[in-house]
């Protein structure tokens, strides 16, 4: 299993990796606490390198009672362990972004395309799915 690490939301401006800003993981309830995988964080970051372009996370962690109202959601969801996040990358489409994350992230993990984005999770076997 991988690292999950605990944080507070007065934490939010606090630099995860070069191009990742903790409050970019919060949840959208505004909870204080956000978890976050830095395998997560190390996954988005070479997708951003790779990319050259901006990654936007349009959903990381989710309180259990905020994933119960997410549409669709699992309840189960990566989202909830502080290992998943929906991305977006300007310029490119979600195939573009789905095929390099299944290359990336190879024999583990999850990926999901969507119409207009895709989730990355680094669950430790592999899954793939259209949405």
């Amino acid at each position: 299993m991988y690292d999950v690490k605990s944080y507070r939301l007065s934490e939010g401006d606090v630099q995860l990796s070069g191009h990742f800003k903790l409050h970019e993981f919060q949840c959208s309830d505004g909870s204080d606490v956000i978890f976050v995988s830095p395998a997560l964080v190390d996954i988005l970051e070479s997708i951003r390198v790779h990319f050259g372009a901006a990654v936007s996370i349009t959903s990381a962690y989710r309180t259990d009672a905020y994933n119960a109202r997410v549409k669709d959601s699992s309840k189960k969801s990566k989202h909830c362990e502080g290992l998943a996040a929906d991305i977006q990358v300007a310029g490119h489409t979600p195939r573009e972004v789905y095929d390099y994350a299944c290359q990336l992230l190879g024999d583990h993990g999850g990926v999901g395309i969507y119409d207009t984005f895709v989730h990355v999770d680094v669950r430790a076997n592999k899954s793939r799915w259209k949405g």
